[in-house]
């Protein structure tokens, strides 16, 4: 593949990335519910592992490969985390709710 048609499609990524984490900003602020912010969080995740192989292409450079791997990792890791403590807080809403009369 050419140098130039690796560049183009390194700075398309780059774009649609960052309109996705605009449109990721507007859900985290306006979320009625805590899932709709969790998800806003994992897309801003998202973003910047695109962000980084984006960078990793125009640059011919794998550690930002690396970056982007643990990104992920991390990201799988904070989404359960919340995923558990939206289900732990939603339980407890609703244990709380049955108790009263």
């Amino acid at each position: 593949m050419s140098m130039q048609f690796i560049t183009s499609s390194a700075f398309f990524l780059g774009a649609v990335s960052l309109a996705a984490a605009a449109l990721a900003a507007i859900r985290l602020i306006r979320g009625p519910m805590q899932a709709d912010r969790v998800v806003a969080l994992d897309i801003f995740l998202a973003c910047a592992i695109a962000l980084c192989v984006a960078i990793g292409l125009i640059n011919r450079r794998a550690l930002f490969l690396d970056v982007a791997i643990g990104l992920a990792i991390a990201n799988f890791v904070a989404t359960i985390g919340w995923a558990r403590l939206i289900e732990q807080s939603f339980s407890t809403f609703l244990h709380k709710k049955r108790k009263r009369p």
